[in-house]
């Protein structure tokens, strides 16, 4: 057992034994070593102010992404690279082609938000030498600009890719090898670091045993992935939190397996690393992780986490219960698997018990003939928190009547719920308008939502009913070959 991180901050080796387990990286870059660059704007991983890029081993690559430094803790960088605006500029002043193209474009005004948007701009200057607009875009959709406006930094990223000067400048090319030797030497040792601060500790298990003896000795411990929900409880709320045992190091959480069965998805696997294979196979929930967060939130957050916090309105419980979805729970004396949608028990209470912890999530295959869609309703596009979301999957028979159905929403209840009363009312009926229409009043059975800012329950009541309608007309009538791709999310 260690009492220390290690970590590369830049280019400086940093082992890190003296820090509360709620302490951000972005309190420690501006407090402790004076890096100033990232600003400290909304502390809840919205405004983007605090980008920083964290390069780490995935595979056998290093893979640079961008986070919110304001509610990364410093437990979670434990064999990674941190990267802040202060590493990209050459030592003679010369600024990285990235900066200099948002000075050449007018990108910058009063300049608070810019070095975040350097540093999210620079993510994808790495990952994606010629990014189109919607990908630029895309890549932003994590940082808020009230000053020049997004169309100037837009230019700045099309102008960098278009030049796309010589990587020998560029400070993480130019030491990737270096780099990746350490986090390599940092990898191979699998000890579990305690990390104490007063009364309070960091715990950061070195395998997966080590995490299920971690918390039979600590159930009421606080497992944090990626943190973007636990971040707020600090940020926000001002809760103590003791222990905290952080998992996103354990690459046995982060794997991803594909076969006819379907797809498992590892705990610690973030949104980013999943949406290629569940858009490839899912459409749909494809592109509602699109709509999850700004970049440095999917790059952050997990799956799993989505899953064991239990809220109401997470976004991906209602699309993985409709498809069926399965859920593994581990701990010191074993493991047992579960439907997702038994998982949830009431608000705030989940089928999880003392010292366990959510391991992989099976997804089933989807049928060839399924319809299958996912709509979030939000006040605004991206980024944003759903009022509601609502997953629908059907599958006819010859006679083009409903043989399967599954429903399922999140904000409609104190928990993501199926609408059973629907289904039943729509299965071996005609896939017809008559159907839907005498279907939609099952939804006063199965729920009774509530109103709070982002909806009233009127509003939230007649919205599901609606999406049934959307949800008909736009499978209804649609030739074979369509019926998995051409349903898109509100």
């Amino acid at each position: 057992m260690t009492s220390a991180i290690r970590f590369i901050l830049n280019g400086d080796d940093i082992v890190l034994g003296d820090f509360h387990p709620t302490e951000t990286l972005l309190d420690y870059l501006r407090l402790r070593k004076r890096l100033t660059g990232s600003k400290e704007g909304c502390a809840e991983g919205d405004c983007g102010a605090c980008t920083v890029l964290v390069g780490r081993l995935v595979g056998g690559a290093l893979r640079y992404e961008s986070v919110n430094a304001c509610i990364r803790f410093l437990g979670s960088l434990h064999g990674t690279h941190v990267v802040t605006v202060e590493h990209l500029a050459a030592k003679d002043g010369k600024l990285h082609p990235v900066q200099q193209a948002m000075v050449d474009c007018h990108g910058s005004q009063c300049g608070f938000c810019t070095p975040g948007f350097v540093m999210s701009l620079y993510g994808l200057w790495m990952a994606n030498g010629e990014p189109n607009r919607e990908e630029i875009e895309q890549a932003l959709q994590g940082n808020l600009c009230r000053c020049t406006g997004y169309e100037p930094i837009v230019k700045a990223a099309e102008q960098v890719a278009a030049e796309r000067p010589s990587a020998l400048f560029d400070p993480i090319e130019r030491d990737r090898a270096e780099v990746m030797a350490k986090l390599w030497t940092i990898r191979a040792t699998s000890d579990t670091i305690t990390v104490t601060k007063g009364n309070d500790r960091a715990i950061i298990p070195g395998t997966l045993a080590a995490l299920a003896d971690t918390l039979a000795r600590e159930p009421q411990a606080t497992v944090v992935a990626g943190g973007t929900d636990v971040g707020l409880w600090v940020t926000k709320q001002m809760r103590k939190l003791d222990p905290v045992v952080f998992i996103n190091q354990l690459t046995d959480l982060q794997t991803i397996t594909e076969d006819e069965a379907g797809i498992t998805l590892g705990a610690g696997v973030t949104y980013a690393h999943a949406l290629n294979a569940l858009d490839l196979a899912y459409p749909a929930l494809g592109r509602l992780i699109d709509r999850i967060g700004g970049a440095q939130v999917r790059n952050m957050g997990t799956i799993g986490g989505n899953i064991a916090n239990g809220s109401p309105i997470g976004d991906m419980p209602p699309a993985l219960i409709a498809l069926g979805a399965t859920v593994t729970l581990r701990s010191a004396t074993g493991s047992r698997t579960l439907p997702l949608e038994d998982y949830f028990i009431d608000y705030g209470r989940q089928d999880r018990q003392p010292g366990e912890f959510v391991e992989k999530i099976v997804v089933p295959a989807l049928h060839e003939d399924a319809f299958y869609a996912v709509y979030k309703i939000s006040k605004r596009r991206d980024e944003d928190i759903s009022a509601l979301c609502g997953a629908f999957l059907i599958t006819l028979d010859g006679e083009g009547c409903v043989e399967t159905c599954r429903i399922a929403f999140g904000g409609m209840a104190g928990t993501p719920k199926r609408a059973k009363a629907v289904e039943a009312a729509l299965l071996g009926q005609p896939w017809s308008w008559n159907t839907v229409a005498s279907a939609q009043d099952a939804f006063a059975e199965d729920y009774q939502p509530l109103t709070d800012w982002r909806a009233s329950a009127e509003y939230r009541a007649l919205t599901a009913r609606n999406l049934l309608t959307r949800f008909f007309l736009e499978t209804a009538g649609q030739p074979h070959e369509l019926k998995r791709f051409d349903v898109e999310e509100a």
